[in-house]
């Protein structure tokens, strides 16, 4: 499976993914990641900044959705794939000189690389009633504002 163009876009402009796992006891746990970067054309990485049971989780069982989406637009993807956790070595050297370029000072205990296997689009039932993206863009800027001046 291979990242579109759009794919890329969105991971880059929203860098926030919420990513399940599997725990120990086969239950979900769903972290959000505000480190999320598309890396090459099959892959999505995220810091382990503060990650302890994600990583844990991704020892005992690799596999791992993470799902991205613009709360604007109400747009998204969902990926599904298998993670490995890096602490060293190139790539892991790599990834990590791409955050500190980025300008993340955070303590990087590790980097998650999941390989992409499938993706699909996440769409708000909006769309199915015959709402354009203007339409939608317009209705969500208008409650993110509204609730900016209530502060």
């Amino acid at each position: 499976m291979r990242l579109t163009d759009d794919m890329k876009r969105v991971i880059a402009e929203q860098r926030l993914a919420y990513v399940a796992t599997v725990c120990a006891d086969g239950t979900p746990n769903l972290s959000p990641k505000g480190t999320a970067a598309a890396w090459g054309d099959d892959a999505i990485v995220f810091a382990d900044i503060r990650s302890p049971v994600t990583v844990a989780n991704i020892a005992r069982n690799p596999a791992m959705e993470i799902n991205v989406v613009d709360p604007v637009s109400r747009k998204g993807y969902r990926f599904k794939g298998k993670a490995e956790v890096l602490r060293e070595g190139g790539a892991f050297d790599e990834m990590l000189a791409f955050y500190r370029a980025r300008g993340s000072r955070n303590r990087i205990r590790a980097i998650v690389r999941m390989r992409i296997e499938r993706a699909a689009p996440l769409i708000s039932p909006a769309y199915d009633l015959g709402q354009s993206e203007a339409e939608v863009r317009a209705c969500w800027n208008g409650y993110w504002e509204e609730l900016r001046n209530r502060g």
